[in-house]
């Protein structure tokens, strides 16, 4: 599941694609019916890889709830919840155990929920851990145990007749203030 490119906007509905950078902002296009629209830059937007959930022990990545509601509903849509706070705590305990009830509120868990369905409906979320990213690590480590550690630089000393000359400070020019 890669969100790098997928982004909220404040007072917009759903999500968008960053599709483009302008002199002035982004073009964006909407995932729920493809018209784009154009961003400025003082436009508050974040992008879906960077938010993150508030649990008791730490911050669990949004890319890490949704595969984890993908593996819940076997990469289908979740469950419509109106307005039922109890039953959408119930639902988000399932998928985050031990999220912060007093931090993370219901409007929070509705936006993720429906989030996660624009994503399913587009097909970018999936309930496996990301393979790219896996074994390009995995080529990374393999390509510098496999290439031999470079020996340091050696500096030749100096000279030791060089080292020990030294010189003799330039005399100093006086101007001569008689006229």
């Amino acid at each position: 599941m890669n969100l790098d490119k997928i982004l909220a906007i404040s007072g917009k509905p759903g999500l968008y694609a960053l599709k483009l950078q302008t002199r002035t902002g982004f073009v964006a296009e909407s995932l729920v019916d493809g018209k784009k629209i154009t961003v400025g830059l003082r436009s508050n937007v974040s992008l879906l890889s960077e938010i993150s959930m508030y649990t008791y022990s730490e911050e669990k990545p949004l890319t890490e709830v949704m595969r984890n509601i993908a593996k819940k509903e076997n990469n289908g849509a979740t469950p419509a919840f109106k307005d039922d706070k109890v039953q959408l705590a119930a639902y988000f305990l399932e998928i985050l155990p031990d999220y912060d009830q007093e931090r993370v509120y219901a409007s929070d868990i509705k936006k993720v929920i429906n989030w996660y369905n624009i994503l399913q409906s587009k097909g970018l979320v999936s309930s496996e851990a990301p393979v790219a990213a896996e074994a390009k690590t995995e080529k990374v480590a393999a390509a510098s145990e496999a290439k031999p550690a470079k020996a340091p630089k050696t500096v030749a000393p100096k000279a030791a007749g060089a080292a020990s000359a030294k010189k003799a400070p330039a005399p100093k020019a006086t101007k001569s203030t008689k006229k």
